[in-house]
């Protein structure tokens, strides 16, 4: 199996609880606090653990719950390594309305990551002891972060020979793009921004994504259309790939899973069209899922297998 690092630059502990009903002014009585470890690369992490591959997680940490960030992922098993920092790591807060079932979701901003930090965080990816064959790049910049910095390690990244896995919005995705990765995973929405339109129906994303390969920004661009499934795009096809009908129960890391899911594809010698069918059932399978908790393997293998069969011939997508 290939080697994987991910890269969090905006980690963070997911606290999440449950309260009877949510109301306002009131003091409201909650369950007991569940503590999870969070942020687009170290979920990256998580979900390839479940799936049966080890992966080198690399992030900024500081403070005390930096220190209960290390101790979660110790419990699961993920191997770090992570880089000191002065300011503290970030804590989002989830709360689930027992009555309604509805979610809210807090998502606090990161502490500044200054630039000998940043330079820090560069110097650990180019020395690490194996040069891995991915680097998956995932989550969002930490105030003080610039997208040019992530030019700075997909540059670094691609003259070490690493294919670089990139999944993040706005100002970053564009630059890195513009820097070319070997796969990118955007949701509509970002592609309908890069296209400069208000949205975009599924036929017009695939030409969007194949115009942006043609152009050298990707190898394979995943574009993400939530309930519809996913568009992958090479220079060589097009495929649709339509997301199982499951009860949702949250969305939280559907789009980290989905990323596992393809990396770990191709990490394993997939074809790109098995690749994306993999992602897009991992990334099903973690709505399943009440709160922050990821997918579980069995419905991964589960959905896997349906949206196979449909992929045969004679059998509609």
């Amino acid at each position: 199996m290939a080697s994987i690092v991910t890269l969090t630059l905006n980690p963070t502990v997911d606290k999440s609880t449950t309260a009877d009903q949510i109301i306002p002014d009131q003091k409201l009585r909650c369950a007991a606090p569940k503590f999870e470890p969070g942020g687009g690369g170290i979920n990256v992490s998580r979900a390839l653990k479940r799936l049966g591959a080890d992966s080198v997680a690399v992030f900024p940490v500081g403070g005390p719950s930096g220190q209960l960030l290390r101790e979660l992922l110790t419990q699961e098993q993920i191997q770090q390594q992570p880089v000191e920092t002065a300011g503290r790591t970030r804590e989002n807060f989830i709360v689930v309305d027992a009555r309604t079932g509805q979610q809210y979701r807090f998502g606090m901003p990161g502490t500044e990551l200054a630039e000998d930090e940043q330079q820090q965080v560069l110097t650990t990816l180019r020395n690490l002891p194996t040069v891995p064959d991915f680097l998956v790049i995932s989550g969002s910049l930490p105030p003080g972060v610039e997208p040019e910095f992530l030019v700075q390690i997909v540059r670094a990244a691609k003259d070490m020979g690493i294919k670089v896995v990139a999944d993040t919005s706005g100002p970053a995705l564009h630059r890195v793009l513009e820097e070319g990765v070997y796969l990118a995973k955007p949701n509509v929405g970002e592609l309908s921004k890069m296209a400069g339109v208000e949205e975009l129906d599924n036929e017009a994303a695939a030409e969007v994504a194949q115009r942006l390969v043609r152009e050298g920004k990707a190898e394979i661009l995943v574009v993400s259309l939530g309930p519809q499934g996913a568009c992958v795009v090479t220079r060589d096809f097009t495929d649709h790939v339509p997301a199982p009908s499951v009860k949702k129960r949250s969305t939280v890391g559907a789009g980290d899973s989905m990323v596992a899911g393809l990396v770990y594809g191709l990490s394993t010698g997939l074809s790109v069209r098995e690749t994306a069918r993999l992602g897009v059932a991992c990334g099903t399978a973690a709505t399943m899922n009440p709160g922050t908790e990821l997918f579980r393997k069995a419905d991964v293998d589960k959905l896997y297998q349906w949206l196979l069969q449909q992929a045969q011939p004679g059998v509609a997508a």
